[in-house]
């Protein structure tokens, strides 16, 4: 469904509600908001809560009301963690991360991909009914994490949506190989990087400006898991998350798979798309104190995401019985490595214990953990989770660097507990 329709059907719905609103008293209204309404006497004739809209907002893009919003525009939207438990993202659980204005006016029958560049042997384009017609498709499970998961950690802040630790998933992606694409362009031995292009308007509205506009090194763009993809869990992707197509890289931030995709540039030097200049998908090559900025020259861009895991289950704040041992559950993943260990502490990490640990479905997938505790006595304890990638590097205990953009949050996750 496009933004357009789903516009219309929005401001229906809101229209039809507040010709509801007119017609209930106060009171039921308060019982259907859970609370009293404070001032009441207040509020503008067919006005519509702050609560209500923000529901409405998060119906309209298919999202769990439970989901917080940090920006809506563009839209920013974060899962709380214990929503993540599911092996497989479900979309209404996937968090919510554009630089631009969501299309509109989508009609997939006229929808085409057009690669281009430096390094091409031809420009060709493609219709969407070409893409999946004259390629085998592949569906692989692809951990996608945005760079500043984590950002609201860092102190003092650093710029941006201060993200918790809910900006990632792991659904399954079906759409055709980027490197069979390629093969069927055919590009010159002098390519290196593959920028993408797609449909989201610039927050100015400027048509001449592009909101994001980034990509992948060559050699990412080869790898077998790296797709063009146009199903997400079985089934069309979202209009949120990039229908009708889109360019999936798991294991790199997030930033790198571009939304609603129609176009590639094969290219001789590093993609300079908008958001790819620093500091934007950067960090210091070099630590830098916090508060200050870096130099360009002094900065990388984020590639690989680092090793990290979430505890999903249970909820932080969970009450049990003393005598009762806890099972805890939870995800880890390492960007472009494999998960080697996990393990638990309850004690601030001055003991860790092993965790059982189930391999990947496949490269670039999220691995699961699992552990069951018992507890000395009753009391306050954390539960915290500590990840080790096949490189040997482990997850610190306190939250890493600082940069000046907030990224690459990688510290141990903790869970607060109760036993009674």
């Amino acid at each position: 469904m496009s933004s357009y329709f789903s516009g219309i059907i929005r401001k229906f719905v809101k229209k039809e509600r507040r010709s509801f609103i007119k017609k209930i008293s106060l009171a039921s209204f308060a019982s259907v908001l859970g609370a009293e309404i404070v001032f009441a006497e207040n509020m503008p004739k067919g006005y519509l809560p702050v609560f209500l809209e923000d529901q409405d907002n998060l119906k309209s893009l298919g999202k769990d009301p439970a989901l917080k919003v940090l920006n809506d525009r563009p839209w920013n939207v974060e899962t709380p963690i214990h929503l993540l438990d599911d092996k497989v993202t479900p979309a209404e659980k996937m968090f919510l991360r554009n630089n631009g204005l969501l299309p509109e006016k989508i009609d997939p029958s006229n929808w085409t991909l057009t690669i281009k560049g430096e390094s091409v042997s031809q420009e060709k384009t493609y219709t969407l009914a070409e893409l999946k017609s004259k390629f085998k498709t592949h569906t692989y499970q692809l951990t996608l994490e945005c760079g500043g998961n984590g950002r609201g950690e860092f102190y003092p802040p650093a710029e941006g949506n201060q993200w918790g630790q809910g900006a990632v998933s792991c659904a399954t992606w079906t759409g055709i190989r980027v490197k069979d694409l390629l093969d069927d362009v055919g590009i010159n031995n002098d390519a290196v990087y593959v920028g993408y292009h797609g449909t989201d308007a610039h927050l100015s509205g400027d048509p001449s400006k592009e909101s994001i506009s980034r990509g992948i090194p060559i050699d990412k763009a080869k790898q077998d898991e790296t797709l063009i993809a146009f199903q997400m869990n079985g089934k069309d992707i979202p209009m949120a998350h990039g229908y009708p197509l889109r360019l999936v890289a798991g294991g790199f931030p997030a930033s790198a798979s571009g939304k609603w995709i129609n176009g590639l540039s094969i290219r001789n030097k590093i993609h300079d798309g908008s958001k790819m200049e620093s500091p934007s998908y950067r960090v210091p090559i070099e630590p830098v104190e916090p508060g200050e900025r870096s130099p360009d020259e002094n900065m990388r861009i984020i590639e690989s995401m680092p090793v990290k895991s979430i505890i999903t289950y249970p909820k932080s704040g969970a009450e049990f019985s003393f005598g009762k041992n806890l099972d805890i559950r939870g995800h880890a993943w390492a960007g472009e490595e494999m998960i080697s260990k996990v393990a638990y502490s309850i004690d601030f990490g001055t003991t860790w214990h092993a965790c059982q640990l189930d391999a990947p479905v496949n490269r670039f997938a999220w691995q699961h953990f699992k552990a069951n505790i018992k507890f000395p006595k009753k009391g306050y304890y954390e539960v915290w989770a500590m990840a080790t990638d096949d490189q040997g590097r482990s997850q610190p205990m306190v939250v890493p660097g600082w940069n000046p953009k907030g990224y690459l949050n990688n510290a141990c996750h903790r869970i607060a507990v109760k036993v009674i």
